[in-house]
Order: structure tokens, then sequence, then C-alpha cells
């Protein structure tokens, strides 16, 4: 009996400096957003942050008539695009070539002209702005198959981002 109540003692120490431990580091990384990163995910793209931009374009007489781009970012750092012409589709932005990897932010503006433009701009990790302008003159949504074709040629740089 004396050898399982000092194991159980053993266990419970070893859990407790455990749980000290990770307490104490939480708040080191967390106040180093880069380290957060690297810490999280063993050097890949991590982000803290998640973000969620909307757009509503009524195009008057087409069969684009209210149609809402939603964007948004998961905490790996990517970010997606949803066409309300395909509920429940979520695509994954990386499909346009030249997109960031790692997104910490992402907007999304249309025209109202017939045929429209939509405008996706992404916050890259580095501090970069990318942006994208995609065909939505079909009134066939985007998906993953077309994303790329309607965005050609992808996403650049934005030249002197502030950020």
């Amino acid at each position: 009996m004396k050898k399982f109540a000092w194991a159980a003692r053993g266990l419970a120490a070893a859990s407790g400096a455990l749980l000290v431990g990770s307490l104490v580091a939480v708040p080191a990384v967390a106040d180093d957003p880069s380290a957060a990163a690297t810490a999280s995910s063993g050097g890949k793209c991590s982000s803290w942050e998640r973000d969620v931009s909307s757009a509503v374009v009524d195009y008057s007489g087409s069969d684009l008539f209210e149609t809402v781009f939603r964007s948004t970012t998961d905490r790996w750092g990517r970010a997606f695009l949803n066409d309300s012409r395909g509920p429940g589709v979520w695509i994954n932005l990386n499909l346009v070539p030249g997109a960031p990897t790692c997104t910490e932010d992402t907007a999304v503006s249309v025209t109202e002209e017939d045929p429209g433009l939509l405008y996706i701009t992404l916050l890259g990790s580095d501090g970069v702005l990318y942006e994208a302008q995609c065909e939505t003159s079909s009134a066939a949504p985007l998906t993953p198959a077309n994303i790329a074709t309607a965005c050609a040629p992808g996403f650049s740089a934005i030249p002197g981002t502030p950020v």
C-alpha cells in the first residue's frame, strides 16, 4: 500500500509542477505573437486572432441580386471566402495564386456594376496587404473549382503597406 501512496504523491507533485509551468509560460508567450505562433504550432503559422468581413451587392435586374460575400480567418492563419449563392461552401483562399500562407486579417468589397468585381484584401503575417480582384458576373457561385480562374491572375502585394 505504501508503494501506491508514494506513487500517487509523486504523480500529484509532477502534475502540479506541470500545471504551474504551463500557467507561467502562457503569459510570456501571449506577449509575443511570433513566439506564440512558433510555440503553439512547431514553427508553422498560427494566429491568435480570427477575423470576419462581409460585403453585400445588389445587382438590380440581375441573377446576382443580393449576393453576400464573406471572408474569415482561422487560428492557423488560413483565409476563407463564402459566396451566399453557394451556402455552406467555404473556399480556402490559398487556392488563388499569390495568397499569403499566413493571414492575420481579411476584408472584402464589391462593385455594384454588372459585371461586378469582388476585391479580397488579406493582411499577411509579414505586415503586407495582398489584394485580388475576382469577377462575379456569372450566376454561378464562386467555388474551390473556379476561384483561381475568377480571381486571375491572383493576389498581388499592395506596395508601401504601412503596417
